[in-house]
Formats: C-alpha cells, structure tokens, sequence
C-alpha cells in the first residue's frame, strides 16, 4: 500500500472519479481519494491522496485554488458550457481595455450561481 500525495495533470474528457479509478487499478489500491473534483472538459491539477494520506483531502480541498480561462465570447449552448448543443452564435465586438476590465471586477470572492450542468454536489 502506498501512502503519499501525487499530483495529477488532469486532462479534459476524464472525471476526476475515472482518474481516481484508474489509480485504484494501477496501484492495486483502495484508500485513494482526490482533493476536488474537476469537471470532465476541464484540465488541470488534481491532488489525490493515498493510504494514510486520504485523510487529508478534506483540508487540501479547502485551500485557495488559482484558475486560468479561455474565453469564447457569443455562443450560447444548452449545457452553458463549450460541450453542450450550440443553441447560438453572434459577433462579439469589444475593445481589450473592456475585456481587461470586465476580468479585473471578478477578482476576488464570487458568488454566483453554479451551471446546470455542474461537478458540484
């Protein structure tokens, strides 16, 4: 049995679960647990624990998180996500100044509303 963190570079198409599903095979271990779960298009980072070391995903899971974005401005899909049905396209025209800063009054705390289609509980 292993004990420890690994840092997984998630890649977009797997859930968080299938990466941790994936690991129990590999290592032929049960005790495996990750600290947040990414949604499926995402790409990033995902801390799992291992053995002794799953008790700590419920502190890592509440430390701070930095995200990076791409943007795609005028399209509207079922799923408010890019893997939904496109529902519609239009021109979006905006200076850089606009988009710097319209990103710049996100910083911080937010609260909003989680998409209907969510990895959220």
């Amino acid at each position: 049995m292993y004990d420890g963190i690994i840092i997984i570079c998630k890649e977009p198409g797997y859930t968080s679960f299938d990466v941790v599903a994936k690991l129990r095979g590999i290592l032929r271990q049960k005790k495996i647990g990750h600290t947040g779960t990414l949604d499926p298009s995402a790409e990033g980072v995902l801390p799992v624990c291992l053995g002794t070391a799953a008790k700590m995903c419920e502190f890592l899971a509440g430390e701070t998180k930095t995200y990076e974005a791409v943007l795609l401005l005028g399209r509207t899909t079922d799923t408010q996500d890019t893997d939904g049905r496109i529902l519609s396209e239009k021109p979006v025209s905006c200076s850089v100044e606009e988009i710097r800063r319209t990103a710049l009054s996100f910083q911080g705390e937010q609260l909003q509303v989680p998409p209907m289609y969510s990895a959220l509980k």
